[in-house]
């Protein structure tokens, strides 16, 4: 490509990464044969950029590699140059993230691979500088490298190939011996977990630090059962810490990715819309078991920011916000004092000060990640004022140094909008909903799923991706479980029927073009593009794995439905991956969830409620509000001629007032009317 030229082909894509790229004077393409045919023809080895619009490294490397009109031309001399999305093409990621792995043995974005003109990786790694730094070789050296090595050294690069395609395999293809997880996997899982726990600043482990909410929830799930109240502590405990620290946006709420210390104190600045859909349904949880409002508020404030800033006038979700805001990482959310005493004045600065922790010297690079060190008994104390007063003065700071930071320019947003997460942020909302009886929070799922319905839906088959109301790409594994999921949690939250009949099509759907007749769910679909392995990936990464949310839907299905093929399916999936999971805690602590869900079986709760006090009513809204990690429900009309689940059929209301019934493994209670009569028929 001549200098004079001012975009490559990436300018013609719809993905707000691969149009970060645009400009680079690097020789680009999408992923796509045309790529592979070039190399094909000129015999150059490919190499790989794969990254995401938020990364802060990915920023990095393309100032420093993919904008040298040097490094640039030494790429389109020795390589096609293939960029692609990680979000938007996680097929791609995971088969050559595995790779990479393998190669070095850790993984990250932006990551490097180069590999054949048929696809087969035969090296990798992450960033690399453009000069030799800390111990890592400077990315032109690399190229000259691997090129050499291509063209001169050919018999080990098929050596490298072949061992690598060999690991992928096997990787992809698990041969459990089909028995289901061993009884007290929970517990065991939860011990296990537990030595890992940071005692004095909550988490698991030590820097870097990420939310790892499937641990989190495992704990919960563990003290739900077994009744020692330490696992429901240490998970109060770290999400306390995480809410009061730099990783949770003080003044306009939402979790930024991760902490690089073990404090909690400075993230990486980029926030996933994933992140905060995880989060919130533990913090939701966290309330309901506390009763502490501390946690409801930040679930509700996290919420609030998604509705603000990620959320499309259509309803749908956007990806992700960016850690860097002109050019700098952090800077849209950073403070220096003197900022705070102009938009505040003196007296209330110094208060806000003392609370957000912000001095003079700063604790990030000379400047202030706000964070809550003292609460307002103590900040009251210390400034000798009353306690609801300093409440009342920090909430209108708050507000006007929200307002002040929106003047600033803000970090780009990619507003791609994808079907996965989009299913996780509204199993989110409907969450609130049912647990707030908030109906603002019902209208946002609502929009949402006629978003998805409308958009990103084709009859019984779903679409991955859609930026700027187009939709494309064919829907992955993700696609269907989580938004599967969302729509049982809609379902059960706001009962609108239409929501489970949609449901049972995609997981219908789900068995016809996913399920390996040898158990588990392929990614992709039996008819989606050949790649060079088709993977079934088990382990949860930064959301949770595909067959371990599968599981779930498929068995809240059968729960609902009593349609024994997906309870059958569910079980198929559970023995390929149950003994492997009993030995990896935390790399698959979802499936382990869906294992207890599956062993104990859940509460199946019918409530027996007129139609126009469903929304009002004292006892629904108590179980609502309850914590109980295995359960079902249904609301029921009262009209004997209305339809309702096989399982409650003839059930109806007691004295004419609003009746319950509990389920377990399809025997039921009594009817009983008072919360005082259903509590002890709930299952621990």
């Amino acid at each position: 490509m001549s200098q004079a030229q001012q975009t490559n082909r990436l300018a013609q894509e719809t993905s707000p990464y691969l149009l970060q790229h645009a400009h680079n004077p690097v020789d680009w393409f999408p992923w796509g044969e045309e790529a592979f045919a070039k190399a094909r023809s000129e015999n150059k080895p490919v190499l790989l950029s794969v990254g995401y619009s938020a990364c802060h490294w990915c920023h990095v490397m393309e100032r420093e590699s993919f904008e040298n009109p040097q490094i640039a031309s030494l790429m389109n001399e020795l390589f096609v140059n293939i960029k692609v999305d990680r979000e938007e093409r996680p097929d791609v990621d995971h088969i050559y993230m595995s790779a990479v792995q393998m190669l070095t043995g850790r993984g990250g974005w932006p990551m490097t691979v180069f590999m054949k003109p048929d696809g087969q990786p035969f090296y990798g790694g992450t960033y690399f500088p453009p000069e030799e730094r800390h111990g890592m070789p400077a990315f032109p050296r690399v190229l000259r490298f691997i090129a050499d090595k291509y063209r001169e050294s050919p018999e080990d690069v098929e050596k490298a190939v072949a061992e690598i395609g060999d690991r992928l395999q096997q990787m992809q293809s698990p041969s459990g011996d089909g028995s289901l997880p061993p009884n007290g996997i929970l517990m065991d899982a939860a011990a296990a977990l537990a030595r890992a726990y940071d005692e004095s600043e909550g988490g698991i482990g030590d820097a870097p630090k990420f939310p790892n909410t499937a641990p989190l929830d495992l704990w919960l799930r563990a003290s739900h059962q077994s009744g020692d109240s330490r696992y429901t502590e240490m998970v109060l405990f770290t999400l306390r810490k995480m809410a009061l620290g730099g990783v949770y946006d003080q003044l306009g709420g939402g979790f930024h990715r991760y902490s690089v210390d073990r404090r909690w104190l400075v993230p990486h600045f980029e926030k996933m819309l994933y992140d905060n859909a995880q989060l919130v349904p533990l913090y939701i949880s966290a309330y309901q078991i506390s009763g502490d409002a501390f946690f409801a508020d930040v679930a509700r404030d996290t919420l609030d920011y998604v509705v603000r800033e990620m959320t499309a006038p259509n309803g749908g979700f956007y990806s992700t916000q960016d850690a860097d805001s002109e050019g700098v990482e952090g800077k849209y959310f950073v403070w220096e004092r003197t900022e705070l005493q102009t938009l505040l004045g003196e007296e209330t600065a110094e208060i806000a000060c003392r609370y957000w922790d912000v001095t003079d010297e700063g604790n990030f690079e000379g400047h202030n990640i706000l964070h809550v060190t003292i609460d307002h008994e103590q900040t009251a104390r210390l400034f000798d004022r009353d306690e609801k007063e300093v409440a009342q003065l920090l909430a209108e700071a708050r507000q006007k140094l929200l307002a002040a930071r929106s003047r600033r320019i803000a970090p780009d947003r990619d507003e791609k909008m994808l079907t996965s997460w989009n299913g996780l942020m509204i199993s989110a909302f409907a969450k609130a909903a049912e647990t707030f009886a908030d109906p603002g929070y019902a209208e946002v799922t609502r929009r949402a799923i006629a978003f998805v319905e409308s958009t990103l839906r084709r009859g019984d088959r779903l679409l991955a991706t859609c930026k700027d109301g187009v939709a494309r790409l064919n829907g992955y594994l993700d696609d269907y479980a989580f938004y599967a999921n969302s729509l049982i949690d809609a379902y059960e939250a706001l009962q609108d029927p239409d929501y489970l009949v949609s449901a049972r099509a995609l997981c219908d759907a789900m068995l016809r073009h996913f399920r390996d007749d040898n158990g588990g769910f392929f990614f992709t679909s039996d008819d989606h593009e050949e790649l060079i392995v088709r993977s079934k990936p088990a382990f949860d990464g930064s959301i949770p794995s595909g067959n371990s949310v599968a599981v779930h839907a498929l068995l809240r299905l059968y729960h609902h439905t009593a349609v024994e093929r997906y309870r059958e399916r569910a079980e198929e999936t559970l023995g390929l991956f149950g003994q492997i999971a009993a030995g990896q805690p935390f790399g698959m602590a979802n499936l382990i969830a869906a294992a207890d869900f599956h062993q104990r079986g859940p509460a199946e709760i019918a409530v027996v409620v007129e139609p126009s006090a469903a929304a009002t009513d004292p006892l629904l809204h108590q179980v609502r509000s309850t914590y109980i990690p295995n359960r079902t429900l249904a609301v029921l009309d009262p009209d004997p001629s209305s339809p309702r689940p096989e399982l409650f059929a003839g059930k109806g209301q007691v004295d004419n007032r609003t009746t319950a019934y509990v389920c377990h493994r399809r025997t039921c209670s009594q009817p009983v009317n008072r919360w005082e009569e259903l509590a002890p028929l709930l299952p621990v």
